[in-house]
């Protein structure tokens, strides 16, 4: 009974979710074309914790000590599913976008909000003028003071835990000296799962971690700063998940 129930719950949370984000995002890429996206941010704020809302979903933000909520910052994140973005929205106190793979630019209603929000374009096949394109769209974001949002496993994780992560994101702000927040996303895994459809009820909490600056960084150091801010992410990941089985 109980599972029927959660299925018939998840069903409902879907078509209201779904109406929401497909009436409110047109309207919101339609202000975009006339206001500075910095002056409406509170609209897109409200927007992402509504959809948090309408996925059954609950938020705790958690702030290190060492969190320097002034400095423009790359924020690098876990991914587990598709809400992650608008959890990160609502929890980073700060003007911020994101890394956005190019072909998600086409998705209709996401895809264009994602791109009149000024995500940096990803692009899908690799070569060299599109990664300076990426490079100087990044630079000209962060030169204008807005934090990007990065998920350096570069996909969704399928079991929970937290997959490799690539360099890229970390070449780039050891080359702009651009500091980095580890950022863990705790309880999403529990809430919903990619390749799943049902959604649960959880809590998740976001943590942000300490400021880590990357100024006198040598390319040199870029795995062991991959490395360090990969541990700092999964420890509470971990954790949580050693409760959960146990």
């Amino acid at each position: 009974m109980k599972k029927s129930w959660l299925a018939v719950r998840s069903a409902f949370l879907w078509i209201f979710s779904g109406l929401h984000f497909f009436i409110v995002a047109p309207l919101l890429v339609f202000l975009g074309i006339f206001l500075d996206p910095h002056k409406h941010d509170w609209l897109q704020r409200t927007f992402c914790r509504r959809i948090v809302f309408l996925s059954g979903a609950s938020v705790e933000v958690r702030r290190s000590p060492g969190f320097d909520t002034g400095r423009t910052s790359f924020f690098v994140s876990n991914h587990v599913n598709l809400f992650d973005p608008f959890m990160l929205y609502c929890a980073i106190p700060q003007f911020v976008r994101g890394w956005e793979l190019e072909s998600h630019f086409k998705i209709p209603a996401y895809g264009w909000l994602m791109k009149r929000f000024g995500n940096v374009p990803v692009p899908d096949i690799r070569n060299p003028s599109d990664l300076k394109r990426m490079w100087r769209l990044t630079k000209d974001a962060v030169d204008g003071g807005t934090s990007l949002i990065i998920f350096a496993e570069a996909k969704r994780t399928r079991d929970g835990r937290i997959d490799q992560f690539q360099d890229g994101g970390f070449r780039v702000a050891q080359q702009l000296g651009v500091p980095i927040v580890p950022v863990s996303l705790v309880g999403s895994f529990q809430h919903h799962r990619t390749g799943h459809w049902m959604l649960w009820p959880a809590k998740i909490t976001v943590y942000l971690h300490d400021t880590i600056d990357t100024k006198g960084l040598s390319k040199d150091d870029v795995p062991a700063l991959r490395d360090r801010v990969h541990e700092i992410i999964a420890a509470p990941v971990e954790e949580h998940l050693r409760r959960a089985e146990s």
